[in-house]
């Protein structure tokens, strides 16, 4: 008998049975509260009516209609929306399925453009699981491990991660663009560098906001030596962080947007944006595949941007998200065992310490598990596994914070006795 590969382990012992919001609900009846999303996909909640309305039409109309070989209403209009979002100037867009592949045409784009082999990355960034995805992703080794030799011309800078250094944001800042700094004078020189690839907001690495002024050093960096500034706002976008893109917090303006996760509510589709000027200068036929830009993926991110747009899903996750942080943090102020608690919008993480302040990875899990049997779904994520996260669709609201707020306050009593 074929079974699912064990490899694959389960983070909660949820089977579901279906969705609806902010809901999971399981085999038996059990309902509860999805402060997962799918790893920040559901991004209007599980099954909104508009976007399940919007798949079902187009799967009585088309199913598949192979992007390079015909083109369909569903990604014109997609594209057409897309444009009064994006970044002012990003009016090229390529599609495909996953974040992962989003990353690695953005790294095709990047060294076919530049002309430079290198690529930067910033220490605790995902960026996915393929081989060159997963050679430039640092949130932990098991995303790598084993697959070797990784891709070359990948080199790995700072991130301003303050509490992990035990420094104030504007010192870890500093040492963080210093050291980019003395990476060009020992190991990519500027002409050899084609993009630094960056999370607004660290996902996998443990949910640790950027800043205004690391941003804008890149930014910097990136027009005085011709190197492109690649936002991978996969897990950020799309209003996530309370505004509606990640580095929109930061007063940044990228040359590339990588996009999926909460584009298309649950439907696999991801891409790349960039001015058609950029997009031009990659080779002809450096771009396509054979699922990207489903018809079915797009009818369903159509309904999402109009979701997101008429329910005021960005302003609910920015006043959601102050909400979930503040009541994480006067639970974190009663419990030695959490060392910080930290986010945007509705991207929560709570890091766990112990008494010496060392990463606590072993109440992080118990934590996680504890909620899970009490109804609350969540996440682990950091190096170290050590960060509990809380993620739940945009479309959460002020009871259902509350709920959850208290759930976790039980949960983080019991398990830390204190």
């Amino acid at each position: 008998m074929a079974q699912l590969s064990p490899l694959l382990k389960q983070a909660t012992p949820v089977v579901v049975d279906h969705g609806e919001g902010v809901y999971l609900y399981d085999v038996d009846g059990k309902r509860h509260l999805d402060f997962t999303a799918g790893i920040g996909v559901t991004s209007t909640g599980h099954c909104h009516p508009r976007v399940v309305e919007a798949a079902r039409e187009q799967i009585g109309k088309l199913v598949h209609g192979q992007y390079t070989t015909v083109m369909h209403q569903p990604l014109l209009e997609l594209t057409r929306k897309l444009g009064e979002v994006l970044p002012s100037g990003l009016d090229s867009l390529f599609y495909a399925n996953s974040g992962s592949e989003a990353v690695e045409a953005a790294l095709r784009l990047a060294r076919q453009a530049t002309k430079r082999p290198n690529v930067i990355v910033f220490q605790g960034g995902f960026h996915g699981r393929t081989v060159a995805a997963a050679s430039m992703t640092t949130s932990g080794t098991r995303f790598s491990a084993g697959i070797s030799p990784l891709m070359s011309g990948v080199h790995v800078a700072p991130f301003p991660y303050a509490y992990h250094y035990g420094w104030d944001e504007e010192t870890a800042t500093k040492f963080a663009l210093r050291e980019l700094d003395y990476l060009f004078q020992t190991v990519s020189a500027p002409n050899e560098t084609a993009a630094f690839f960056i999370e607004p907001v660290l996902g996998e690495g443990g949910y640790v906001p950027s800043n205004t002024e690391f941003m804008a050093g890149l930014r910097e960096r990136a027009d005085r030596h011709g190197i492109l500034l690649v936002l991978d706002e996969v897990q950020a976008g799309f209003g996530r962080t309370g505004k509606f893109w990640g580095h929109d917090h930061f007063d940044v303006h990228p040359d590339v947007v990588l996009i999926a996760k909460g584009l298309a509510s649950g439907f696999p589709l991801s891409g790349i944006a960039a001015s058609e000027e950029l997009m031009a200068k990659a080779y002809p036929g450096s771009q396509g595949g054979t699922y990207g830009g489903n018809a079915v993926s797009c009818a369903a991110a159509i309904a999402t941007l109009d979701v997101i747009k008429d329910e005021g899903l960005v302003e609910n996750a920015a006043e959601r998200g102050r909400q979930l942080l503040e009541g994480a943090r006067l639970i974190a102020d009663k419990t030695p065992a959490i060392g910080d608690v930290r986010g945007l919008g509705l991207l929560v993480g709570t890091e766990f310490t112990t008494a010496d302040g060392e990463p606590d990875t072993a109440t992080a899990q118990a934590a996680q598990q504890a909620a899970a049997k009490s109804g609350l779904l969540l996440l682990t994520c950091g190096a170290y596994s050590n960060v509990v996260r809380m993620v739940p669709p945009l479309v959460v609201n002020a009871e259902q914070v509350d709920d959850a707020l208290r759930i976790w306050g039980d949960v983080v009593t019991s398990v830390t006795g204190s």
